[in-house]
């Protein structure tokens, strides 16, 4: 399959079928930090990605509140 990284970009090319969980840890990768993209549907942990997957993966990213002094 095609796997797309962000943070650092990168593309490689990793050998399938696994699950999403499995393909997240043979990157070190930790499953609650990032999410698995396939096409435009997000794809769940124990989902099984094919050889002929174009997958995505991102890292999640939250942001904080804003510091009280700045609200208007």
């Amino acid at each position: 399959m095609h796997v797309q990284l962000n943070h650092p970009s990168r593309s490689i090319e990793i050998k399938g079928p696994k699950r999403a969980k499995d393909l997240l840890r043979e990157l070190n990768l930790l499953a609650e930090a990032h999410l698995v993209i396939r096409g435009d549907e997000l794809v769940t942990e124990d989902e099984m990605l094919s050889d002929k997957d174009q997958i995505e993966i991102r890292p999640v990213i939250s942001g904080g509140s804003c510091r009280p002094d700045l609200k208007k």
